[in-house]
């Protein structure tokens, strides 16, 4: 029996929304200094099959190594860090065919390779501020050369807000 005169909620997420909610959210565990980046990875029946985000590779110590961007190749963290997109394929346990990966920045040509090899068919992304890199050029031909869709996600909202003080009340049965 339902209610009479009460409608569902509008402003609820898109799955668009959602997905990249939870790669933001992921990132949130990057201890870069410099560029937190999350990833997550989504089935075509709409379930969460991996999730990553930036950072070193397991048992490399997050305080002996680099976090440096500039100066000798082996005292930056570029020869060390784990892209986002590895570690969400890597962090599945499933086929990835036919899935999509929600990433905050358009993947670099190290992780298009990964995509692509793992059989990912579309990446959505919110921001190409690297778009006229030679890393991402080459991204782009080879998704262009093996049909990966990519789009930004154009979205409505400029932020989520999680409170965690009001989730708590919440799932103890108190009312918003």
């Amino acid at each position: 029996m339902s209610d009479q005169g009460i409608t569902k909620r509008t402003d609820y997420l898109s799955w668009d929304e959602y997905f990249m909610g939870i790669a933001l959210m992921s990132a949130l565990r990057s201890k870069d200094p410099n560029t937190q980046v999350g990833a997550c990875i989504v089935n075509e029946s709409r379930k969460i099959v991996g999730v990553g985000y930036n950072g070193f590779p397991i048992g490399c110590s997050d305080d002996r190594l680099p976090w440096a961007r500039e100066g000798d190749f082996l005292e930056t963290k570029y020869p060390y860090v784990c892209h986002a997109e590895l570690n969400a394929v890597l962090n599945s346990s499933t086929n990835l065919a036919g899935c999509t990966i929600y990433v905050a920045l358009f993947p670099c040509n190290e992780c298009a390779k990964v995509i692509i090899q793992a059989g990912l068919k579309e990446v959505v992304y919110l921001s190409d501020k690297y778009a006229q890199t030679g890393s991402v050029r080459a991204s782009k031909i080879m998704f262009d050369q093996t049909g990966v869709r990519y789009r930004r996600l154009e979205v409505s909202r400029k932020s989520i807000v999680i409170d965690f003080a009001s989730g708590i009340e919440h799932a103890l049965g108190g009312k918003r």
